[in-house]
């Protein structure tokens, strides 16, 4: 990956932040994209620019503004001369049961998790066309099989893993277009996933009978931008088997 340049949104911290030192570790200059995040942003753009000079760059945007996204790619290309990759990793996630959905939930989770990487991917087209890149969207294990009390973000993964198909066929032959869905990697902030016996319940159905790390889903990714020139359209589940122990 030496010389290319890989955009990842919400990569300062927990699996952004693994995503993005694991393809500046493989040559790549990153741009960190931020939205609230800024010191963890800043200090990671410090600690990749000491091991490399002018490896890295932060970009601040909130996704839920279309008229951002499109400036932040003409950033990146200006940063570093060319757009290689997109990681479409933020995200937001908190439960949404039926009967307390409403409009302001649906426009955010739908949002950052599918509208976002719709229209930055759309004002990322050309530059990748150009460079013969990819984009890799992080989805979900539950974009198949939906999470009880979540149904606004269950709906807006499986978006996602729809968006991610019908981009590799609008963007093909140049761009590639895959995702990759996590199962049991961070836990979720807030109090309702701090209990030790609701996490064990969680961690029982992988077959692999553990929890994974932030840099299992950054091999992923880094296997789909660098080491799949033909693998297109594709999900990768990276959940330690739980997906088919539900």
């Amino acid at each position: 990956m030496q010389g290319k340049t890989v955009l990842v949104t919400g990569g300062a911290k927990r699996v952004g932040a693994a995503i993005v030192r694991r393809l500046h570790a493989a040559g790549a200059n990153l741009v960190i994209h931020f939205n609230r995040s800024q010191a963890e942003a800043m200090a990671l753009r410090a600690e990749l620019n000491q091991a490399r000079a002018n490896s890295a760059h932060c970009v601040q945007a909130d996704l839920l503004k279309v008229a951002a996204l499109r400036p932040m790619v003409e950033e990146a290309t200006r940063c570093f001369g060319q757009l290689d990759a997109l990681v479409n990793n933020a995200s937001s996630f908190y439960a949404t049961p039926l009967v307390d959905v409403d409009e302001a939930q649906w426009l955010d989770l739908m949002g950052t998790n599918l509208k976002a990487p719709l229209y930055l991917s759309q004002a990322a087209a050309a530059e990748l066309k150009r460079c013969k890149g990819c984009i890799v969207n992080i989805a979900d294990i539950h974009a198949e099989r939906p999470m009880q009390g979540h149904l606004l973000y269950s709906v807006a993964k499986t978006g996602l893993v729809a968006l991610t198909k019908s981009l590799a066929q609008e963007l093909s032959p140049q761009v590639r277009v895959n995702a990759v869905a996590p199962g049991v990697i961070v836990w979720p902030e807030g109090d309702a996933w701090q209990d030790a016996a609701q996490r064990q319940k969680i961690v029982a159905h992988t077959l692999l009978k553990r929890e994974g790390e932030p840099d299992d889903i950054a091999k992923a990714v880094k296997f789909l931008i660098a080491d799949a020139p033909y693998i297109t359209g594709q999900v990768i589940a990276v959940d330690g088997g739980r997906s088919i122990n539900i």
